[in-house]
């Protein structure tokens, strides 16, 4: 298995979708029926939103609102936030993470969705990362100028990283750590 897994590898294709004038009660079906976890919440044929059982439980039904009578526009999470599937699976981690979101809808290069990627998903490939990560280990450890990702200090993007600390940092911030 290579590194560098992208998200159209390993993500859930074929959206389920509601335009936005649907009531909360008929996600919850949705959601039922298809024995899934979010629905992609449509406006004018385009992506606006997610609704899932937790915005149900929480905006809805601990509110005591109706489901009937409340739409998904008053009860979905917005902004959506997406990520390309052209992007890396650590990528995706990185987003979950940061956005504290379980869910992120797959768009394609000119914007459209396209799929889904989830914890479960991630957690689905992982375990062959970790293997070809262990075979790197057994190999030979890499020399430091070779680590390139995230910095876990400022979050930015890096071709020079070093493990400092437990963490990999840039050379910004190993500068800024110096003075």
């Amino acid at each position: 298995m290579k590194l560098d897994v992208r998200i159209g590898e390993c993500m859930t294709v074929g959206v389920v979708t509601l335009p936005i004038d649907k009531s909360v009660f008929d996600a919850a079906n949705l959601l039922k029926k298809t024995r899934i976890g979010c629905v992609i919440v449509t406006k004018k044929g385009k992506a606006a939103g997610i609704i899932t059982e937790r915005d149900i439980t929480y905006k809805v039904v601990a509110t005591g609102k109706d489901p009937k009578k409340t739409k998904l526009g008053a009860a979905m999470s917005k902004p959506l936030r997406v990520i390309r599937a052209s992007e890396k699976i650590s990528d995706a981690a990185l987003a979950l993470k940061e956005n504290k979101v379980k869910r992120l809808p797959v768009v394609d290069a000119k914007g459209r969705l396209i799929g889904i990627i989830t914890e479960g998903d991630l957690i689905r490939v992982y375990p062959g990362v970790i293997d070809v990560i262990s075979e790197t280990a057994e190999i030979g450890p890499a020399s430091a100028s070779m680590l390139t990702g995230i910095c876990d200090e400022c979050g930015m993007h890096s071709d020079d990283l070093l493990k400092e600390r437990g963490k990999l940092v840039c050379e910004e911030c190993r500068e800024e750590d110096a003075v």
